[in-house]
């Protein structure tokens, strides 16, 4: 009878710590790295992470360039000791291996601890930073943290829909286009016939994306337009080959073409980019590549997606 106490006791324990061992982790929008967050912290409403009610602890989750981890990797192994109080660690997760740095410093006035991690993923690094308030460390302990980060989960493909629901407007028309991925949640996709790992520039693919404050005098908005276009990443031995103003969806917007060549086998390109002004807010900025013996059948599906754009609500 003297067992019972004891044994309710352990089943109580085992039984409370059940849900934390079992919880799924969470994705924020768009992304494909996740994990369980720790008790109290919700998706955040302004980034992509979670955070406190109160906003003051904070975990962003982002995505990173595939030779980011690597790049760690190396700096972890020259300094394993760490440098200017930067404590440096390690942990297995469903994910791979997780580097990671814990350090103290501010945010403005405010004492805060600050961890820093990185795991590997199919075609992509994830990324974490957490950020706590010196006086909620008892509660988000080190330890704490470093069980969250044992959490990390990646996903091989989010849904087209989450990422186009994350967009400032609607994508009514993808044109066949099979491959879709967010490069900046919220403000960039790309829609592609390649894909990460084949590489994007052999085949046709367009990025849709929001711009900032554009120029509004019709000269200004023309430069505007050809520097963009010769500006455009990826692209070298770049030659403007038309550059006018048009409507787009009734809106003022600006057509510019260029000739160029892209990726490490120099494929010859024929790229549009067009912008679609807007006398307040964010433009809408539209880039499309294709080689350019492929450049008459994908500029039909390139002007479909871009009139299928509409806003929303």
């Amino acid at each position: 009878m003297k067992l019972i106490r004891p044994l309710a006791a352990l089943v109580l324990l085992v039984a409370s710590a059940l849900p934390a061992l079992a919880a799924d982790a969470v994705f924020p929008p768009g992304l494909r790295l996740g994990m369980v967050p720790l008790v109290g912290l919700n998706t955040a409403k302004t980034f992509p992470g979670f955070e406190s009610e109160d906003g003051s602890v904070k975990v962003l989750i982002t995505e990173l360039p595939p030779a980011a981890y690597g790049e760690v990797v190396s700096a972890f192994n020259s300094n394993p000791a760490g440098a200017n109080g930067v404590k440096q660690d390690k942990i297995e997760t469903p994910a791979g291996l997780a580097y990671f740095t814990t350090e103290s410093g501010k945010a403005g006035e405010t004492p805060v601890r600050r961890y820093s991690m990185i795991v590997p993923g199919a075609g992509f690094s994830g990324y974490v930073a957490v950020q706590i308030p010196e006086n909620a460390v008892k509660i988000y302990t080190d330890e704490a943290v470093r069980q969250m980060f044992a959490s990390v989960v990646t996903r091989k493909q989010v849904s087209a829909d989450e990422q186009i629901a994350l967009m400032p407007f609607k994508i009514t028309d993808l044109a066949d286009f099979k491959d879709v991925r967010t490069l900046a949640p919220g403000s960039s996709i790309i829609l592609a016939d390649g894909d990460e790992s084949s590489g994007y520039e052999s085949k046709p693919f367009i990025i849709l994306g929001v711009i900032g404050a554009t120029p509004q005098a019709a000269d200004d908005r023309a430069r505007f337009a050809q520097e963009a276009a010769l500006q455009i990443p990826g692209v070298r031995e770049s030659r403007v080959t038309m550059s006018e103003p048009i409507r787009i969806s009734g809106q003022q917007g600006f057509e510019t073409r260029i000739d160029g060549v892209s990726g490490k086998d120099k494929t010859p390109v024929t790229v549009v980019q067009w912008i679609r002004f807007s006398s307040g807010g964010a433009s809408l900025r539209i880039i499309a590549s294709a080689p350019r013996e492929q450049w008459p059948t994908a500029f039909t599906r390139f002007r479909a997606v871009r009139d299928g754009i509409q806003p929303k609500g």
